[in-house]
């Protein structure tokens, strides 16, 4: 876990806490690439929040993700990124380097895992990832759920 400060983790608990959100229940998704310089987490960026880990067991880490969709409500839909090797794995995709990891290692999303967060609920915005490598994983997210 990132220590803060305050104490308080973005993301961790509460209304605004990130959770696991089921790709298959989510209903129609429409992914876009329209990511804004604003400090708000848009769909294209790259943005930093507290995942909780798979277990679901309380612990996780402030980690960051690649925001996919807005939902009507207004949260968003985002798939987590690693700098842990995924080579042949189809649920992992890999999108190389980029100012989101500061050591400038490689990083794999994963689209088995789709995540719900809140704009209250991110700690910051790392980037925008380019369109080209934002269009490979919205192709295997609509490969996996068909989402468009």
């Amino acid at each position: 876990m990132t220590a803060f400060t305050d104490g308080y983790v973005p993301g961790r608990t509460g209304p605004t806490a990130t959770t696991e959100a089921d790709p298959r229940e989510v209903g129609r998704v429409r992914t876009e690439y329209s990511p804004a310089y604003d400090g708000d987490p848009d769909p294209g960026e790259i943005v930093w929040t507290w995942v909780p880990f798979e277990e679901n067991d309380g612990r996780g880490k402030d980690r960051p993700v690649l925001v996919v969709a807005r939902e009507a409500g207004g949260t968003l839909l985002a798939v987590q990124l690693s700098s842990k090797r995924h080579d042949g794995d189809r649920e992992w995709v890999a999108i190389g380097s980029g100012p989101w990891d500061k050591s400038g290692r490689d990083s794999w999303v994963d689209v088995d895992r789709v995540l719900r967060l809140h704009e209250d609920g991110m700690r910051r915005e790392a980037c925008a990832l380019d369109r080209m490598r934002f269009n490979l994983v919205r192709q295997r997210l609509y490969e996996r759920y068909g989402w468009t």
